[in-house]
Parts: C-alpha cells; sequence; structure tokens
C-alpha cells in the first residue's frame, strides 16, 4: 500500500467512509525521530485500517509486549527476592503487593474477603470491593499444591495474566477513543512507566473500566460510561472523580439529560456491587474508607518532604483537612477555567487535569498511581517530547522509592538512597506532573496550541460534546470572537463546530 493510499479516508466494516488517519510522525518531531528505528516515517509499506495490522491491533501488541517486557523485570523477585529477606526486593526494583497479600489477607487461608477478619497487622482487606472480588477470583485460579513460595508465585502469575488482559483492554479503548489518532495509544503502550508498576497492585482493572468509560463517552453512551464509572469506583476510589469536570463541561454546553443519565448510571453500578457487602458486612466493607481516612502521611508526597525536613510527625486529622481543601480550591480552579476559556476544554484535559489534583495534594503516592494519568495523558497532551519529559520524573521516583526503601531496611550499613535524595525523587515526580498539567492549561487557554484541534477538531473524546455549542459561558469567554484562535498555519477554527470535511 502506497503514502498516497493510506493518506486516503479508507472505509470502516459497513463500507462508510470514514476519517483519515492522523500519522503522529507527520506531526510530533520526537515521534518522527523515533520512527527511524523501525524504518522511517509511514511510507510505502504502511498498513491501512482494512489490514490485519491495523493500528489498534499493532498497539495492543506492543502493550502486551511491553507488559511482558514489566514481568521479566521482576524476574529476581518472583525467584527469590520475595522470600529471601526484606531488601533484595528493594535493591533489585522489583517490588510487588500481589504475592505478599496472598498470605497477609487470608487468601491463601481461603478467607473471604469483607466478611472473615484478619489474624495479621489489618482486621480486614483494605481494598473497594470490586478489586476485592478481583484478588479473589485470582486466588480461585491459582493452584493449591505445592508449597507456600510456589503458591505466591502463582498467585502472582495468575494475576499478572489477568492484569496483562486490562492492559489490552486499556490499549484498545485509548487508540478507539480518538478515531483519527489510533496511535497516540503508543503513548501508553510505550510508557516506561506503565511496564514498571503495572504488576505492584491491582489498579489496571479499575484503570481499564475507566478508559472502557471513557471510549463509551466518546460515542455519545451516556449510560453505558456511567455504568462503567461507577463499576471503576468501586474498584478504584479516583475515576468518581471524572464526573466533576463533565458537570462543568455539561453545564457549559446545556447536556444535562446527558450527563444526569451518566452520574444515575454511575451511582447505579456503585450501589449494586456495594450494597449487597454493606449490609451483610458492614465492618469488613467500610474498612478501606477508614484506612484512608487513619492512614498516616506516607512514601511520595510533599507532605512527607514536609515532615522529613522539619522533622516533626503531621497530624493526620490536620493533613486530611488541609489536603481536602487544597483538593477543593485546584477543583474550582479547574471549574472556573471550563467556565472562561476561549473553548470549551476538551473532556481528556479535564479528566487528566482533575486526577492530577487529587495525586498531587494526596498524604501518599504509591508508585503504581501513575497508571491512573497514562491514558489520559495520551488523550489529554499526545506530545511525545512532553510525555517523556513527566515519564522522565516518574522513573526516578519508582527507582527512587525503592533505594529509599533499601537504605531505611539496611540498618547500619545504609545501602541505597538517604531521605534528602528522596525527597529530590519526590520534587521530580512533583515538577513533572505539574509541567504537563501547566502544558494541558496552556492548551486549554491557547487552543491553537492543542495538537488535536489545528485541524478544525472540537473534542474527539467529548461524544455529546463534541461540536456542541455552549449556553452558558462566563468571562470573555461569554463574548467570543468568530473564530476561536488565529492559527499562524492550517485551518481557522469555527466557535463550537467542526469545519467542513473535517
Amino acid at each position: 500500500m502506497t503514502s498516497e493510499t493510506s493518506a486516503r479516508a479508507y472505509e470502516d466494516r459497513r463500507g462508510e467512509p470514514a476519517e483519515p488517519v492522523v500519522r503522529p510522525t507527520e506531526q510530533d518531531e520526537v515521534a518522527a525521530a523515533g520512527s527511524e528505528l523501525l524504518g522511517g516515517p509511514m511510507g510505502r509499506w504502511a498498513t491501512g485500517a482494512g489490514h490485519w495490522l491495523a493500528p489498534v491491533r499493532v498497539i495492543a501488541l506492543i502493550a502486551i509486549g511491553m507488559f511482558a517486557l514489566g514481568m521479566a523485570q521482576k524476574a529476581p523477585c518472583y525467584e527469590w527476592a520475595w522470600f529471601r529477606g526484606v531488601n533484595s526486593q528493594y535493591t533489585h526494583a522489583c517490588y510487588s503487593d500481589i504475592p505478599h497479600l496472598y498470605v497477609g489477607r487470608g487468601f491463601a487461608d481461603d478467607l473471604v474477603p469483607y466478611f472473615d477478619r484478619l489474624s495479621g497487622d489489618m482486621d480486614y482487606l483494605e481494598y473497594p470491593v470490586l478489586t476485592g472480588l478481583f484478588m479473589e477470583v485470582a486466588s480461585w485460579l491459582t493452584p493449591s499444591g505445592g508449597g507456600m513460595q510456589h503458591r505466591e508465585q502463582m498467585y502472582w502469575m495468575v494475576n499478572a495474566g489477568m492484569l496483562m488482559v486490562c492492559t489490552a483492554v486499556i490499549a484498545v479503548c485509548v487508540a478507539r477513543t480518538h478515531r483519527r489518532r489510533p496511535w497516540d495509544a503508543l503513548l501508553v503502550a510505550l510508557a516506561p512507566a506503565f511496564a514498571l508498576t503495572a504488576t505492584i497492585n491491582w489498579d489496571l482493572f479499575a484503570i481499564a473500566l475507566t478508559a472502557a468509560a471513557m471510549l463509551m463517552w466518546s460515542r455519545s453512551r451516556p449510560l453505558a460510561f456511567g455504568i462503567l464509572i461507577g463499576l471503576a469506583t468501586a474498584a478504584k476510589l479516583y475515576p468518581v472523580l471524572l464526573l466533576g469536570p463533565l458537570l462543568f463541561l455539561c453545564w457549559r454546553a446545556g447536556k444535562w439529560r446527558e450527563y444526569a443519565v451518566a452520574v444515575f448510571g454511575a451511582a447505579g453500578a456503585w450501589l449494586a456491587v456495594n450494597v449487597p457487602v454493606m449490609l451483610l458486612a458492614p465492618e469488613g466493607w467500610k474498612k478501606f474508607y477508614t484506612f484512608s481516612q487513619e492512614r498516616s502521611v506516607d512514601f511520595g508526597s510533599f507532605w512527607l518532604i514536609i515532615s522529613q525536613r522539619t522533622g516533626k510527625s503531621l497530624d493526620v486529622e490536620m493533613v486530611n483537612n488541609v489536603a481536602t481543601l487544597l483538593m477543593v480550591l485546584l477543583c474550582a480552579g479547574i471549574a472556573a477555567l471550563t467556565l472562561t476559556a476561549p473553548r470549551r476544554p476538551r473532556f481528556a484535559q479535564l479528566a487528566f487535569l482533575v486526577v492530577a489534583a487529587f495525586i498531587l495534594t494526596n498524604k501518599v503516592y504509591s508508585p503504581q498511581y501513575v497508571l491512573w494519568l497514562i491514558p489520559l495523558a495520551a488523550l489529554a497532551r499526545p506530545r511525545w517530547r512532553d510525555f517523556l519529559i513527566w515519564q522522565a520524573g516518574e522513573v526516578v521516583y519508582f527507582f527512587g522509592i525503592w533505594m529509599y526503601l533499601a537504605y531505611t531496611m539496611s540498618g547500619e550499613n545504609h545501602q541505597g538512597l538517604p531521605p534528602e535524595g528522596y525527597q529530590l525523587a519526590i520534587a521530580a515526580h512533583l515538577l513533572s506532573t505539574l509541567y504537563l498539567c501547566a502544558v494541558i492549561v496552556r492548551d486549554i487557554m491557547m487552543p491553537e496550541r492543542d495538537v488535536l484541534r489545528r485541524d478544525g477538531s472540537d473534542d474527539p473524546s467529548g461524544g455529546v460534546l463534541d461540536g456542541a455549542r455552549d449556553v452558558f459561558v462566563l468571562g470573555q469567554a461569554a463574548h467570543p470572537p468568530r473564530h476561536a484562535a488565529p492559527f499562524v498555519e492550517g485551518p481557522r477554527v469555527e466557535w463550537g463546530t467542526r469545519q467542513p470535511g473535517t
């Protein structure tokens, strides 16, 4: 297939004309330079959407391959470091909660999560209900024969297989959310922090549900979006945050019915999962919420830097209150940005900002939390330079936390990263995340800088919001010019509409 053929609009499975796929190598200097490793930018031998190596399939295969590399990175721990001493799993940077909690949370003893009391440091499982079910199903699939070490290894392997499926779902959903930009999902598939952190915990399950929800919203299916967000929230708390910016986007566009459908769908799905456990095992059910409130300042947060620099333990209640206040203020800022921006922001942009705000203000930042942001970043700011700058900070933090734990666990030998070095690793995570937030805010305030809008598109992941007229705005946005923003290059973008043929 020639480059001319692949550049033309292809036909979908029903034979209807579809829009041509955007090639990152033609718009992104870093992507073009990186493509030289694979033979250069797409050209004569490129395949179109009808080929068996269509973009979505390629991206899914690459994501699975990177996940497998992440599994290989855990090999020293799988073989021995999880089971012989404590420090080796940190010095090899291959720690995972999964094998340790197989025993520590009663799965090895066939205890029922939330119903059966534990005998260790935690009286009940401290995870949301749907994640608890995921963990339980994995324990059912784990062979019961052999010694405990073998069973822990098998439990991790079973979970890794299930999480690999989640990885493929995430890659496919991100690739399909922006119809004309499937290759942006390579940011997810090739993200180094994704491979490094994918099997530390069970976060990928909630992320897969959230990615599927974003896909459903982009297809103007608010009920399916709401149900999936409700299920994702039943697996991890952060997905419910996406309903916040969506409220103000729908307010600005007057899409109240669609928003109400989404909210009712989310509430119904969450209640359907939680109410049975809430009624039958109330003490076990609420453990996740009480643990989150009672947890002290922990790894990865700026609160830990303050505590270590001052030499004082911070009061948990005070930190909870201040962190909540900071989150409320940041959400208010995002709401103001939504209603006053010269063009209505894209849903993915605000989704990234609100989840990043939660991460930045929270009293703990586990290394796998970066997974929450990676799919949203690929949709919000699909530029390789900015994405890799952010990923560099996250990779620094990934190795920093393990080296710091090695330092704290090595006794008087102090082998690893001292507190001052770990504070720099935390700063790298915070500053790189703030950098990506700043670039996204700039894109919102200067729509001509948004790579997705340079061809006249409005909000490819916006669903019912895509191309909708504003009905409520504040500030200068209440008196918009004829065009949203002048372009130095490319087509001019009409306010609230798509250009013909785009």
